[in-house]
């Protein structure tokens, strides 16, 4: 039988890894082509991830809460029947002849294990500062721990009942290990040194060994699938002091007083706090702010929106035309359409709209309209509307938030009346729409000025410096703001 390797495929333009966060297939399991094996997250969307090919699941290279790069084996499924041209044959790959899986609580094989402990005991005799508990901890009841989790409880001399107190953040709340990092750098003292080596040797024997296990897939360029990337653990490093990408200087561990609440970062939150530092890291961002006249665009759709929905079954919200006017100024500016590739600048000829959406839970999430500029008033309305109820039942496909090449997030629906958004990468501006107030205003006519209530209405618009500048950033959301002002009254859909 031959074998077909399983890999993560590519989420979108700015993805590069994906958290694993569970297996819909068991080892020894069949599984039909275009069935859901695993399922991913990134900061964008939740996807389920199906196999190619006809099979039976032989192998899981990653565990669940893995963080796993684009184009990395995740899985090994036995062929049915003959090969087909994507599949690995026996001697390309082939993990016949790799060493057996051993269980989660099974002993380590004996010269590995043998290895391990030898380092692991080198390592901590100058770090080890408290005694180990006289009890190894261990799972109990509704409470797993992984074997790495109980090794670094024992060396750091973490009681049962002190084990049992960590929050963790993986899936069903299981602890990994980066909370025992961030706990035991909390903790204080040279433990934290301890934990980190504790961990380092625990991942090394297996890379020597070249054993099958899981996450030990050889990723593109040779590099092993337990090396986790570096950016997956900015929390930790901060957490233990160390500096951090962002901001380049340490971040002691924030002091924690009787009666705080200490509640763990959510997975999506964790990567959108990544996602949106790297974001400030990379671009230099400049922002402008226009204010806008919509009074015409508030008495026009408040005069046709009973009829718009009776005719076409869908609401006619706020969000559909600004849309439309921000497609109308990409159209007359295409270099705000763009985005950076190290000393290269790639305009993109298609149009993609980012709306970011809120969720139940508080975070955002970017579906994307695409050819937007191709769109009309009912195909805008319609796009929105399937695409923000999706969101919010997080039902989104990994297609529907990829390849954005500008974004707007709407500040006003929460009552603020502008806002200074931060560039979705590698996109190079985002327009946020401020609240739609009534407000007095100066009303210039042929008899003469006078005073009058209006809606109004902030545009902010956050753009990269490094290249647009003030004055395109500036055009820009003044074409948005002209197109909303000129707006035609009398206007059929």
């Amino acid at each position: 039988m031959s074998k077909f390797e399983l890999k993560l495929p590519q989420m979108g333009e700015s993805v590069a890894e994906a958290t694993l966060t569970s297996w819909l297939k068991e080892v020894g399991d069949a599984i039909e082509a275009d069935e859901a094996v695993f399922e991913i997250a990134t900061d964008k969307v939740d996807s389920e991830v199906p196999s190619e090919v006809d099979g039976v699941l032989l192998e899981k290279r990653f565990d669940v809460d893995d963080v796993i790069k684009v184009g990395q084996v995740v899985a090994v499924i036995e062929l049915n029947g003959e090969a087909s041209g994507d599949a690995t044959d026996s001697g390309a790959g082939s993990t016949e002849t790799e060493a057996e899986v051993p269980e989660a609580d099974a002993p380590e094989a004996p010269e590995t294990a043998a290895h391990a402990a030898a380092g692991a005991e080198a390592l901590m005799e100058k770090a080890e500062q408290t005694a180990r508990p006289s009890t190894p901890p261990a799972s109990h009841g509704d409470r797993f721990y992984s074997p790495l989790v109980r090794n670094m409880a024992r060396e750091e001399g973490i009681s049962q009942e002190e084990l049992d107190q960590i929050p963790g953040t993986g899936k069903e709340g299981r602890v990994t290990k980066d909370d025992m990092i961030s706990y035991i750098a909390a903790r204080g003292g040279e433990t934290g040194k301890a934990a980190s080596a504790t961990a380092q040797a625990d991942s090394e024997p297996a890379e020597r060994a070249g054993t099958s296990q899981p996450g030990n897939a050889q990723a593109p360029g040779g590099q092993s699938g337990t090396e986790k990337p570096e950016v997956g653990h900015a929390a930790s490093r901060q957490a233990a002091g160390t500096p951090s990408a962002a901001s380049g200087a340490p971040q002691p561990p924030v002091a924690i007083s009787e009666g705080d609440e200490v509640i763990p970062m959510t997975r999506m939150g964790k990567l959108i706090a990544k996602h949106m530092a790297e974001s400030v890291s990379t671009s230099a961002h400049v922002q402008s702010f226009v204010e806008v006249d919509v009074t015409a665009v508030v008495e026009w759709r408040e005069r046709v929106k009973a009829e718009f929905e009776k005719r076409e079954g869908e609401k006619l919200t706020f969000t559909p035309i600004f849309m439309e006017a921000v497609a109308k100024a990409l159209k007359k500016f295409p270099m705000m359409n763009i985005s950076v590739d190290g000393d290269r600048v790639i305009k993109k000829k298609q149009i993609n709209i980012g709306m970011a959406a809120a969720l139940p839970d508080g975070n955002l999430i970017v579906p994307v309209i695409r050819n937007a500029d191709q769109l009309n008033l009912v195909g805008m309305a319609r796009a929105v509307n399937d695409l923000a109820t999706r969101a919010r039942n997080n039902a989104l496909k990994p297609d529907e938030v990829k390849d954005g090449t500008y974004t707007v997030t709407n500040v006003g629906s929460f009552g603020s009346v502008f806002g200074t958004p931060i560039i979705n990468q590698p996109q190079v501006g985002i327009l946020a729409l401020g609240a739609i107030r009534k407000v007095p205003a100066v009303i210039e006519t042929p008899a003469g000025d006078f005073i009058g209530i209006r809606s109004k209405m902030f545009l902010s618009h956050s753009y990269d410096h490094r290249v647009v500048n003030g004055a395109l950033g500036g055009l820009f959301a003044k074409a948005v703001a002209d197109y909303l002002e000129a707006w035609d009254t009398g206007r059929e859909i």
